[in-house]
């Protein structure tokens, strides 16, 4: 099955966009989580299970953050593992690990996430040159997503900034990874950012067939019914990402995921214009 099949396939089961962050801070855990005595790691493993439970039926992806992970040390690599093994076979996973690397550095990140983790995608820096996406792109069973236009303030410094011929930077990543694409096994994909909706078309446009992670909902704050607009010609299958606004809906309740169950479908429910066009 190629990575288009499967992101199709779970976008249609699930009649979602919606993709879910996974992004555990221990600081914002609830206290039924983080008042027990298990190690830091063992807390974060069974907070996302739950997590991971009770949004299920409403997503058809998730995003696991390595930079929560990471933090945790050593056995923050066993803890992304189990949590790996432990999200259903049907959903699309995505690494976000915004890798981005030269030569035998670029090769063992993609083997590390694509043989050894296996996951079907894995975040992308472009920024040291297209040719560090060149060890990712000889499978057709998986997906790069490439920071192409992001949802943060920063994204103006570099990411916006015009060419010479009033190009941005965004557009020209974008109209390269388009060309790129066409030798390439491996489906390629961009982030960007629903915060930038009024720059959105004319990046995506360069691009119009390139699956999508559309982070900047939720907490950032990104408008839904702009990025609906902005989507209307896109044919690439969008994943909408919500982190912190669902996996901490429930705060420090004693049955916190009931409530990150009802945020998840209240999102879903949200996405629905969206999503209607990919089902």
């Amino acid at each position: 099955m190629t990575f288009n099949e499967k992101l199709r396939s779970a976008v249609q089961a699930t009649e979602s966009t919606l993709c879910v962050g996974l992004d555990p801070n221990l600081d914002l855990m609830p206290d039924p989580i983080t008042s027990s005595k298990q190690p830091n790691s063992q807390k974060v493993e069974q907070f996302l299970k739950q997590v991971i439970d009770v949004t299920a039926e409403h997503c058809a992806a998730y995003k696991p953050n390595l930079g929560f992970f990471e933090a945790l040390g050593a056995n923050g690599w066993d803890t992304f593992e189990a949590i790996l093994n432990y999200i259903p076979s049907d959903k699309i996973i995505i690494a976000d690990a915004k890798r981005g690397d030269i030569s035998s550095t670029a090769e063992h990140y993609a083997k590390a996430f694509f043989e050894h983790f296996d996951v079907d995608a894995v975040t992308l820096n472009p920024l040291m040159g297209f040719e560090t996406l060149d060890p990712f792109l000889d499978d057709s069973s998986k997906s790069i997503y490439v920071l192409t236009l992001t949802s943060n303030p920063g994204a103006k410094d570099i990411l916006l900034k015009q060419l010479a011929d009033g190009e941005t930077i965004s557009s020209f990543i974008a109209k390269e990874l388009n060309r790129k694409q066409q030798a390439s096994k491996t489906t390629i994909g961009m982030v960007v950012g629903a915060t930038k909706a009024d720059e959105l078309e004319s990046v995506i446009n360069k691009f119009p067939t390139s699956p999508l992670l559309i982070p900047g909902v939720g907490k950032q704050g990104g408008s839904i019914s702009a990025l609906n607009k902005s989507l209307e010609q896109h044919a690439g299958t969008p994943l909408i990402n919500s982190s912190r606004s669902i996996i901490y809906a429930g705060k420090n309740e004693a049955n916190w995921d009931r409530q990150v169950a009802k945020a998840a479908k209240k999102f879903k429910t949200k996405l629905a214009p969206i999503t209607e066009r990919y089902v």
